[in-house]
């Protein structure tokens, strides 16, 4: 690889790091759950990307799957759940009034 195409792979690799470290960060600091959810699965898919770039292609898929796929669904959940209950009177959704 010529010195020009090395030097291209390596912005794209930090401009990845610093995706990550940024997001990383308006995860935890984020005040909305919701948004903070959004920028954890953000940060996952940059970690996927990141493991690709690395040529760990098993890493990439397990990171996409269960870091960003199964947790964020998972959070998403919860944080759904948090929000408290969907009608006013109280009753949830799977109830009859």
């Amino acid at each position: 690889m010529d010195a020009a195409g090395s030097l291209t792979l390596g912005i794209i690799d930090g401009l990845i790091a610093l995706a990550i470290i940024a997001l990383a960060f308006g995860a935890t600091a984020m005040r909305d759950l919701f948004a903070g959810v959004v920028l954890f699965i953000a940060m996952g898919l940059f970690m996927a990307l990141a493991w690709v770039r690395l040529d760990a292609p098993d890493l990439a898929l397990a990171e996409a799957g269960i870091g960003a796929g199964l947790a964020g669904a998972l959070l998403l959940a919860a944080v759904r759940r948090l929000a408290g209950p969907a009608h006013p009177e109280g009753i949830g959704d799977d109830e009859q009034p």
